[in-house]
């Protein structure tokens, strides 16, 4: 997966944020989060929606069972940078509930259809996290 990831930052940081394969058409940010345990600097490629001024990220994982360790990071770390476009931005990490979060989250599975997907594989398991990504300064 971190060779995956590798090549889509790679490209991504090459085309001024524009990116291919699984992700072409789709708006992708540059998550930068802090590992919770060890404190390590770390980078995922993520599929976001913009709200206002804001970005919504959601912790999928494809539907695993389990939600991904950015999320967890983002929990304990919650203040970090995003890089959009060209742009690095600022953000504060806040997991939405409720009908904020079911708002977007509905939005986003008519955005993307797999979003659809992940959430059948994960029903009965577990619901799938929206954080919203707040702009600071």
């Amino acid at each position: 997966m971190q060779d995956f990831n590798s090549k889509i930052i790679e490209e991504f940081r090459s085309n001024h944020g524009d990116v291919g394969g699984p992700f072409e058409g789709a708006s992708v940010l540059l998550l930068h989060h802090k590992g919770a345990k060890t404190g390590r600097e770390r980078v995922n490629p993520l599929a976001y929606q913009a709200v206002g001024a804001n970005f919504a990220v959601f912790a999928s994982k494809g539907g695993s069972p389990t939600n991904p360790d950015w999320y967890h990071n983002l929990l304990a770390n919650p203040e970090t940078t995003v890089e959009v476009g060209t742009e690095t931005v600022p953000v504060r990490a806040t997991e939405l509930t409720g009908n904020e979060r079911s708002e977007i989250w509905e939005r986003q599975k008519v955005l993307m259809a797999g979003f659809a997907d992940y959430e059948k594989k994960a029903a009965g398991i577990r619901e799938i996290p929206v954080i919203l990504l707040v702009r600071r300064g």
